[in-house]
């Protein structure tokens, strides 16, 4: 029972990191989009979002 629980747990942990990637490239896309438009605003929004993506990403990897 225990390794059917931390068999689905590594699956969920899984399928979330693939989406961590997908929402990594969109956020670096509108990073770099911002920063073509010198949209300052736009750009320390992006960061942050990044590092909190980081974060979550780091700790599925632990």
């Amino acid at each position: 029972m225990k390794q059917i629980v931390k068999t689905s747990g590594q699956k969920t942990n899984n399928n979330r990191i693939g989406v961590l990637r997908l929402e990594l490239d969109y956020e670096l896309a509108t990073l770099y989009e911002a920063m073509q438009n010198k949209d300052v605003k736009k750009k320390i929004e992006c960061k942050q979002k990044l590092e909190k993506l980081r974060k979550e990403w780091m700790k599925l990897q632990a």
